[in-house]
């Protein structure tokens, strides 16, 4: 029975080269200096400090460039809210997502079964939703349904079984 997995991860050197040369750019340009304006990659974490709103804006979007250039999605990025940081600085950290939550497994689940494919099925399996099916036509029908509709993460389709 063929089956396919849905998963949704993040590939963390693309990410590290990203935020490596976020931080390089942030060092050279003439509108960070003597700003004290750092980025910092933690566990799970993308933490950017300036001195004020509108440059952690410009933080941001130089950040947005290089993982866009490195072909990391940007739904894998969730902003937190803007803090205020010691010496009158703002703080903002990024949360990286991996997997698949129960909430959007199960959304995934009710929008394949909402497809009305007949000898579909699919369940969640960890952080992965696992789909098999009878035919091989149906599963690909089904992986070009979940590319164009938007889920708020990224998803990828590996272990494509015959």
């Amino acid at each position: 029975m063929p089956s396919f997995d849905v998963v949704s991860e993040v590939d963390e050197q693309e990410v590290r080269n990203a935020v490596d040369q976020a931080a390089r750019e942030i060092g050279n340009r003439f509108d960070f200096k003597d700003t004290n304006s750092y980025i910092e990659l933690g566990e799970g974490t993308i933490t950017m400090a300036t001195i004020s709103e509108d440059r952690l804006t410009a933080l941001r979007q130089v950040l947005e460039e290089k993982l866009v250039k490195r072909k990391v999605s940007l739904k894998t990025l969730d902003y937190g809210t803007v803090d205020d940081a010691a010496g009158g600085t703002v703080r903002q950290v990024a949360t990286l997502q991996a997997g698949i939550n129960s909430d959007k497994a199960r959304e995934l689940n009710k929008f394949i079964k909402a497809l009305g494919q007949k000898g579909i099925q699919s369940q969640t399996q960890g952080d992965q939703l696992r789909v098999s099916g009878k035919k091989r036509d149906q599963l690909q029908e089904i992986i070009a349904a979940l590319r164009a509709e938007d889920f708020g993460l990224p998803l990828q389709f590996t272990n494509f079984r015959d």
